[in-house]
């Protein structure tokens, strides 16, 4: 449910409606040297910033105080509050809501990754070794279902259509108001769905007398522990720091899949602008079926196999969209690549629940979201230097299907936990319940 009702700012706000509000219509006339839609990229990549520097740290302070639950609630009513501000960004005075809009948008992508941090880590506490992956799996398809269904709620009650009131609810479109009131749904949305998670799932426990010393120390004073922890970490097992590496830049390149899918289907398949939306529910149905029939898998096979497997067809079918044109084998061949995107991003997830040592669950999400925004710049960029080198953007197919490559061969020699040591984990970590 908290998967569900999160796709409320993934889709809704961050990917599809409010960051076009705030770039297409509040700050449309913003004066030079910046665009709008620059300005919402140093924002967002200052957000990203934040992130990288704090969520192991943040993760770490949750884990050893015993706090997992608790940080989960305090991130995810902030970000639902930043969400419902944004009904205050009017587009009739776009000095200084612009600002405002920008700002709300970047400290909620920070806040949204800090309870994801403490939500990824709760996995252990909801699965069992034999079914972590299906477990995984269904999450990670809630979310795609979620965003589906809010995304054509909102498209239907309150943007489609022409004239000035918009949708089946006749909103006016003055100072985008319709705009604004899915924001506002969208935090009613979270704010219901975030609960069950909270109210069924206990609280970890703490570590320790000595951990829990640390977590009331400063922050400085985390950072110290968490280079400890690091080094240890690669003494012990450093499987695990090559997992971080490999899996941050295979999902760089799979989220490099869905930011240039739409610019690919209309710049070189010819997929009609109005269709884009309809390919975009469609390709989130079958992430979300893949995401589901591969967790079955991961628990018989391992992710490994799952994540290996999903990234080798992917690169097979991207081969295939490099030669071939038109709207019906974009539509064939890029709904098949979509199918193994959400296995890809499911078994990451459970890889990591698997491999990390007891009671780390928050400080290791954290530095698994810290890895991911480290080289965030990859997709994009080889994406622009095959599209400029060869001049076409057909070509950027080849700059992605890169990163996917380079993310698969760092995570061939990288061994799959095994299932007694996925066990022993389970049984050792203190935040797994007793019953």
């Amino acid at each position: 449910m908290w998967d569900w009702g999160s796709a409320a700012f993934n889709a809704v706000i961050v990917t599809f409606v409010f960051s076009v509000y705030l770039t297409d219509s509040v700050g449309a006339d913003l004066s030079e040297p910046f665009s709008a839609a620059t300005w919402l990229s140093i924002a967002i990549a200052l957000a990203g910033l934040v992130i990288a520097l704090t969520a192991p740290i943040m993760g770490q302070r949750a884990d050893r105080g015993g706090r997992r639950r608790r940080s989960l609630a305090i991130w995810t009513y902030l970000t639902i509050a930043l969400t419902a501000l944004m009904f205050l960004v009017d587009a009739d005075a776009p000095n200084p809501w612009f600002w405002v809009g920008l700002v709300l948008l970047a400290v909620g992508s920070i806040t949204f990754e800090f309870a994801e941090v403490s939500y990824f880590a709760m996995l252990r506490q909801v699965s069992t070794p034999a079914t972590v992956g299906r477990v995984s799996g269904f999450g990670w398809a809630m979310g795609y279902f979620g965003g589906i269904f809010l995304l054509l709620a909102a498209f239907l009650g309150f943007i489609s259509g022409d004239g000035d009131e918009r949708g089946l609810l006749g909103i006016t479109v003055d100072g985008g108001l319709n705009v604004r009131m899915v924001c506002l749904v969208a935090a009613v949305w979270f704010a219901v769905f975030a609960l069950p998670v909270l109210l069924k799932v206990p609280e970890n426990r703490p570590r320790g007398e000595e951990d829990d010393d640390n977590a009331g120390a400063g922050i400085l004073e985390s950072y110290r522990v968490l280079w400890s922890d690091l080094k240890a970490l690669w003494q012990r097992d450093p499987r695990t720091v090559k997992f971080f590496i490999a899996s941050a830049i295979f999902r760089d390149g799979l989220a490099g899949v869905f930011t240039f899918g739409a610019i690919l289907a209309v710049t070189v398949y010819d997929l009609a602008a109005g269709d884009v939306l309809i390919f975009g529910v469609a390709a989130n149905i079958v992430a979300a079926l893949g995401a589901v029939a591969a967790g079955y898998l991961d628990d018989k096979l391992g992710p490994k196999t799952v994540i290996i497997g999903s990234l080798v067809s992917m690169l097979m079918t991207m081969t295939v969209l490099l030669f071939v044109d038109g709207t019906t084998m974009f539509w064939v061949f890029g709904l098949l690549m979509c199918l193994f995107v959400g296995p890809a991003q499911s078994a990451s997830r459970s890889f990591l629940a698997r491999l990390v040592p007891p009671a780390s669950d928050g400080q290791m999400f954290g530095l698994y979201a810290t890895t991911g925004r480290a080289v965030s710049f990859l997709a994009p960029s080889l994406f622009a230097v095959f599209t400029a080198v060869f001049a076409a953007d057909r070509a950027g197919i080849a700059g992605i299907a890169l990163v996917l490559l380079v993310g698969l061969l760092l995570l061939l020699p990288v061994r799959t936990p095994t299932t007694s040591e996925t066990t022993e984990h389970w049984a050792a970590d203190p935040s797994t319940p007793t019953a």
